[in-house]
C-alpha cells in the first residue's frame, strides 16, 4: 500500500484527512499521533517518570499536494521548539538540556494516501521532511525529572506550533518490593479466564470444586488496551506501553515510529527494564517466552525499533545493546546480556540467512559468558550462577497440548534448535523455564538489588489467531499451573513475601463461550443445517465432559487421557465440548472438537483471498468469516504481593509501567532493599 521509498512500519500508518477537515481520519493517516504539519515527539499526552530518558524528534511535512499542501512542498527548516516548566518560560530545548552541539538537520520524503479513494486511484501523496532528533540523555540528572506539567511548543511555518503536553508523575517515596515477576498471557481475556476454568476445573450444580491461581490472587484491576492512533493494538505498541508507559503505534517497539524510512532511528524511550537496571546496578534480569524469543513480547523488554518483525537484529541488541545497532544513540543504559533469556526461535542463531549477518550467534553469546542450553534435561542441570541462553526449537515452541496430551505431534518438524534438521521433542515448558529463572536471577542479583522477571504465555494468542481454542486455553491453563508452582517455589526460597506478581495481557482476542456442542451428532448429521442443531445455547448449553471419569462413556467414544495432574482437564477430546469463537475471523468449518494432529489451520489461500480449509473439520460446518482479529477489550490485571494494591481498579495500560517502577522503588537512585524503605532485609 505504501510506495518503494517509505518503510515497511508505514503499512499502518497511511494517512490522515486535512487538518481543515477538523477530523482525524479513521484509517489512512499521514504519521500516526502528528494531526499538524509540525510533529513533535514525544507527542502530546505523554507521560514520564522522574528520571526516564527519552528522544526527542521534531519533524515539518510540507505536501507537494492534496489537501495538505504546503509551502510548494517545500518544509520549514528553521523551525523552534522551546520547553516550559510549570508557568514559567519557554526555553530553548538545547538551553533546557544544555545540549553542547545542535543535531543535524536531516532532510527525507515519504508518500502516502489520504484515503480509500486515493489508494484506488492511485494518487498518493508526497510529503517532504525537515527534521531534528535529540538523543537522550543530554545528561541523565538534566530530563525532566520535578514531577509536574511541561509544555513543548514547536514553531514553524511563521506562526504555526505545535503544543504538546508533558507531565512527570509523582514517583513513590517508599520501595515496598524487591523482585517483580511480570507474567503476560498475549491475547488473553476474562472470556478466556472462564473458559479455561470450565475446561481444568470441576463444577457441581454450578459450583467449582476448585479454583485457578488467577482467581486467589490480592488485587483485580481493568486495563485500556489501545494503541496511540487506533482502538485495535497488537503485541508490539502495547507491550511498550506496560513496558515504558507510553503509547505508541502498531509494530512500533519502545519508540514513537516517525516518518523516516529507517527502522532504526525513530526516538526511543526507557523502559522499565533499562530503568531497573540504571537505578539497581546490580540487578538481575530475565526474560522468558513461549513464542521465539525475538517475537514483540519478549523483544520489547528492552529493545528499541521500529517496526517489529526484525528478529536477527533484536538478537543482535540483546547481546550488544541499543547503540551496537545505531551508533547515534550513545545511551548510557540498555537491556543488552540479560541474565535469563529463555524461549525459541533457533533461526536467528544458528548461522544462516536468518541470523545476523549469518552469525553463529550461538558462539556468540558464549563468548560473552553464558551457559547455552537446547532441552528440558540441559536445563535443569545447568547451573544457577552464569548468564544463560536457553533456545529450544526453531521459531515458537511446542504447544502445552502437543508436548502433554499428542506428543507424537513433535516429530517430524525438523525443528532441532542446533538447526540440524532433527526434531526437537524435549522441550520445556513455561514452567520448566520461568522456575530455573528464577533460580538464575536468584543467584546473580546482589544483596539487595534483587531481580525483574518477564515470562510469557504466548501461544495463548498465537492459537486463538488461528481459531484453535483448545490449545490456547491450554496455554492459559499453563500459565495458570506456572504461577502457582512459581508462588510455591518463592515460598520455597524465601522470596514470596519480597515479590511482586503482576498477570496480564497485552491485549484481547474478542473469545467468548456461547454454547454447547454435541461433536457426535455434529460429525454424523448430514447438512450444515442439521449440524448446526448440534450447537445448544442458554438451557440448552449444558455442560462439557472435560472433567469426566474414565468409563463413563457407553458408546465407546474415543478419549485422550494423561497424567496431568490438578487443574487440567481428565480429557481434551470429548463428545460434549463448549462452543466458542471470536469477533474476527476468516471463512472456516467448524466441529468444536480439539484437532489432534496439531495446530488448526482453519483457512487457505484462495483465487480470491482466504477460504475455509479444505482439509480442516471436514465433518463441521461451513462459518462465512467477517474480518481479521478483534483485539480492542479491556484486560484483566491481577496482583499479588508488595504494591499490589496500586493495580485495583480501571486504568490505562500506561499506568502498569508507573505501578510496578513505584513498587521497586525506581524514583530513588540510590536505594538498597531493606534499608529503611519498607523492605525485609534479606540477601536475596
Amino acid at each position: 500500500m505504501m510506495h518503494s521509498n517509505r518503510s515497511i512500519k508505514f503499512s499502518a500508518l497511511l494517512g490522515l484527512l486535512s487538518v481543515l477537515d477538523v477530523a482525524f481520519a479513521q484509517r489512512y493517516r499521514r504519521l500516526g499521533a502528528c494531526p499538524t504539519l509540525g510533529c513533535v515527539f514525544p507527542p502530546d499526552q505523554t507521560d514520564f517518570y522522574p528520571g526516564q530518558l527519552f528522544d526527542i524528534r521534531l519533524e515539518v511535512h510540507a505536501p507537494e499536494s492534496g489537501r495538505e499542501a504546503s509551502h510548494n512542498g517545500v518544509p520549514d527548516e528553521k523551525f523552534s521548539f522551546c520547553i516550559r516548566q510549570g508557568k514559567g518560560s519557554c526555553v530553548d530545548v538545547a538551553k533546557f538540556f544544555k545540549v553542547k552541539s545542535e543535531p543535524t538537520l536531516e532532510k527525507w520524503s515519504f508518500s502516502y494516501f489520504e484515503d480509500l479513494f486515493a489508494q484506488d486511484a492511485n494518487q498518493s501523496t508526497k510529503v517532504n521532511v525537515a527534521s531534528k532528533i535529540y538523543r537522550a540523555p543530554f545528561d541523565p540528572k538534566l530530563n525532566p525529572t520535578l514531577p509536574g506539567q511541561y509544555t513543548a511548543i514547536m514553531t514553524y511555518n511563521g506562526k504555526s506550533q505545535t503544543v504538546a503536553s508533558w507531565v512527570v508523575r509523582e514517583a513513590s517515596k517508599q520501595r515496598k518490593a524487591k523482585n517483580v515477576i511480570f507474567f503476560i498471557g498475549d491475547g488473553m481475556t476474562q472470556a478466556m479466564i472462564t473458559a479455561a476454568r470450565l475446561l481444568g476445573h470441576k463444577s457441581i450444580n454450578g459450583r467449582y470444586q476448585s479454583l485457578m491461581q488467577l482467581d486467589q490472587m490480592d488485587a483485580l484491576g481493568i486495563q485500556m488496551t489501545h494503541s496511540i492512533d487506533s482502538f485495535i493494538t497488537d503485541s508490539a505498541n502495547s507491550a511498550s506501553a506496560l513496558y515504558g508507559g507510553k503509547k505508541t503505534t502498531v509494530s512500533a517497539l519502545n519508540v514513537w515510529a516517525d516518518s523516516s524510512a529507517n527502522s532504526f532511528d525513530d526516538p526511543k524511550f526507557e523502559t522499565i527494564a533499562e530503568l531497573f537496571r540504571r537505578r539497581r546496578q546490580g540487578g538481575a534480569l530475565g526474560i522468558v517466552s513461549t513464542a521465539f524469543i525475538a517475537d514483540a513480547t519478549p523483544g520489547t523488554v528492552g529493545i528499541c525499533l521500529s517496526p517489529g518483525g526484525e528478529a536477527a537484529t533484536i538478537i543482535y541488541e540483546y547481546l550488544h545493546g541499543t547503540e551496537a545497532v545505531n551508533k547515534t544513540f550513545s545511551w548510557p543504559t540498555s537491556c543488552d546480556q540479560p541474565d535469563v533469556i529463555f524461549g525459541g526461535g533457533a533461526e536467528n542463531f544458528y548461522p544462516n540467512p536468518a541470523s545476523y549477518h549469518g552469525t553463529d550467534m550461538y558462539k556468540a553469546f558464549e563468548e560473552q559468558g553464558y551457559n547455552v542450553v537446547h532441552t528440558k534435561k540441559e536445563l535443569a542441570s545447568t547451573a544457577n550462577n552464569k548468564k544463560t541462553l536457553g533456545i529450544f526449537s526453531v521459531s515458537n515452541l511446542a504447544k502445552w497440548v502437543d508436548r502433554n496430551v499428542f506428543p507424537d505431534n513433535l516429530k517430524g518438524k525438523k525443528n532441532s534448535p542446533a538447526g540440524d534438521g532433527a526434531d526437537a521433542i524435549d522441550q520445556p515448558g513455561l514452567k520448566d523455564m520461568t522456575l530455573k529463572a528464577i533460580d538464575i536471577l536468584q543467584s546473580r542479583a546482589q544483596k539487595g538489588k534483587g531481580w525483574f522477571l518477564m515470562s510469557e504465555a504466548a501461544s495463548i494468542d498465537k492459537m486463538m489467531h488461528v481459531l484453535d481454542y483448545d490449545r490456547a486455553l491450554g496455554e492459559l491453563l499453563e500459565l495458570d499451573d506456572t504461577i502457582r508452582a512459581t508462588i510455591e517455589h518463592l515460598e520455597k526460597i524465601g522470596e514470596l513475601e519480597d515479590t511482586l506478581f503482576v498477570v496480564t495481557a497485552d491485549h484481547g482476542h474478542g473469545f467468548d463461550v456461547f454454547g454447547g456442542a454435541d461433536t457426535k451428532y455434529l460429525s454424523q448429521a448430514t447438512t450444515d443445517r442439521a449440524k448446526r442443531r448440534a450447537v445448544g445455547t442458554y438451557y440448552n448449553a449444558g455442560l462439557s465432559e472435560y472433567q469426566v471419569a474414565p468409563g463413563s462413556f457407553p458408546d465407546n467414544t474415543t478419549i485422550v487421557y494423561g497424567p496431568f495432574g490438578p487443574n487440567f482437564p481428565v480429557q481434551w477430546n470429548p463428545r460434549y465440548t463448549f462452543a466458542g469463537g471470536v469477533g474476527g475471523n476468516p471463512d472456516r468449518r467448524e466441529s468444536y472438537r480439539i484437532n489432534i494432529n496439531g495446530p488448526r489451520e482453519p483457512a487457505s489461500q484462495g483465487d480470491d483471498g482466504y477460504v475455509a480449509n479444505p482439509d480442516d473439520n471436514v465433518d463441521g460446518f461451513h462459518v462465512s468469516g467477517t474480518l481479521g482479529p478483534n483485539e480492542a477489550e479491556d484486560v484483566s490485571v491481577f496482583t499479588k504481593g508488595p504494591g499490589s494494591e496500586a493495580f485495583r481498579g480501571v486504568f490505562n495500560s500506561i499506568d502498569i509501567f508507573y505501578k510496578m517502577a513505584d513498587a521497586l522503588g525506581l524514583g530513588d537512585e540510590s536505594d538498597d532493599y531493606g534499608h529503611g524503605h519498607g523492605g525485609h532485609g534479606h540477601n536475596r
